[in-house]
């Protein structure tokens, strides 16, 4: 198989390697076309035109950003795609939690791997980025695949209220999860512009799905939902960033969460914290980083910086553990961000999958990950 796909700006030059090698030996995917999703039109492709991010038939980011690789740099990150595999790989199964979640006011965070998690605030209930696929990619056949299974197996999660996307990507927007949610729970599909046109195709009523721009929030369940800048890209085929990335705020009556979604970091943190902080919780990419894409997602102290940015409380790392993203070691996310929290005195909790945290008294950091690594 060619190199497993990596969310960096020129990974569609892999997804076309892949797909076209699965097809020739395996025989095209018959759900291919429905993964790549939608196109916008009408009054939604209006949306999208007119939204200030978007110019030249194109999102833009709110800084300058290289957002793609150099091509002096993709052979030697294929090359990278099939060495030192083991040290991105732990070398023990990793240790999940099946923690129920549970009709209890407060805030909770339920992180299931990589950017999926359940946000249980003040008797609501939130789905962040909900991936239960083997593999995030338009194929089962190829692409990154599972280093764990779900904690929770998709059929036995509590009825939502609200799922957020925070963009396209395959590792974070996943067709067979989002089909099942729809079908199953009452939740209301909140995601950037242009993301609503994948979730049409993929037969999610139109009238559960808000789409917002930057700045634009939507009330569902009693919640606030905020659409915040994030310094990122888009795409799930060959054409790119026609659909919106973004951060998100979620605000209850009394409790507040910040979500990073994937980004590089960037000055606009600062400004999120200074209209919506402080947060009692924050939820921050700090995996899947690399030297060949600096602007597009953050190294862990970047993700420190953030959650310092935005006047976070606790911090919760995310997009690491669960999928080989890039070539850095599988618990460099961890200890990294776990030694720089110390360094600027930050509150964290590093849960296994499926650990349920209270915010208001998370549970000591173990290490948990370097004993399996």
């Amino acid at each position: 198989m060619p190199p497993a796909y990596r969310d960096v700006g020129d990974e569609h030059i892999v997804i076309v390697a892949y797909i076209v090698i699965t097809a020739y030996i395996e025989g095209m995917p018959s759900n291919l076309a429905a993964q790549l999703g939608g196109k916008s039109t009408g009054a939604r492709r209006a949306r999208v035109e007119a939204s200030p991010q978007f110019a030249d038939g194109k999102f833009r980011n709110p800084v300058p950003t290289a957002s793609s690789v150099s091509l002096t740099a993709l052979p030697r990150i294929a090359v990278a795609a099939f060495t030192g595999t083991e040290a991105r790989r732990p070398h023990q199964d990793i240790p999940l939690v099946s923690a129920a979640p549970a009709d209890a006011e407060g805030l909770h965070v339920t992180w299931y791997g990589h950017s999926t998690a359940l946000i249980e605030i003040e008797g609501r209930r939130v789905l962040l980025d909900p991936v239960w696929s083997d593999r995030c990619s338009p194929s089962q056949l190829a692409g990154p695949r599972r280093l764990h299974r779900p904690p929770v197996p998709l059929h036995e999660l509590p009825a939502v209220d609200a799922v957020v996307i925070s963009h396209d990507h395959y590792d974070h927007l996943d067709m067979a999860t989002v089909q099942h949610l729809a079908a199953h729970h009452p939740a209301t599909f909140v995601v950037p512009l242009g993301v609503g046109a994948h979730l049409e195709r993929w037969g999610v009523p139109e009238d559960r799905i808000a789409e917002l721009d930057w700045h634009e929030s939507t009330r569902v369940a009693g919640l606030d939902l905020i659409a915040t800048p994030a310094r990122h890209f888009s795409g799930r085929g060959f054409s790119r960033d026609e659909t919106l990335w973004a951060s998100w705020v979620i605000k209850g009556p009394a409790r507040r969460v910040f979500y990073s979604g994937d980004t590089g970091y960037f000055p606009g943190f600062a400004a999120i914290g200074a209209e919506h902080g402080p947060f009692d919780v924050t939820l921050v990419q700090v995996g899947a980083y690399g030297a060949d894409w600096p602007d597009i997602h953050m190294v862990p102290e970047d993700g420190v910086a953030t959650h310092l940015d935005v006047h976070g409380g606790l911090l919760i790392p995310v997009h690491w553990a669960t999928f080989d993203l890039a070539t850095h070691r599988w618990a460099e996310p961890a200890d990294r961000t776990w030694r720089e929290a110390k360094a600027r005195d930050v509150r964290l909790a590093i849960p296994r999958p499926g650990q349920r945290v209270d915010v208001d008294g998370p549970p000591e950091i173990d290490a948990w990950w370097q004993q399996v690594a």
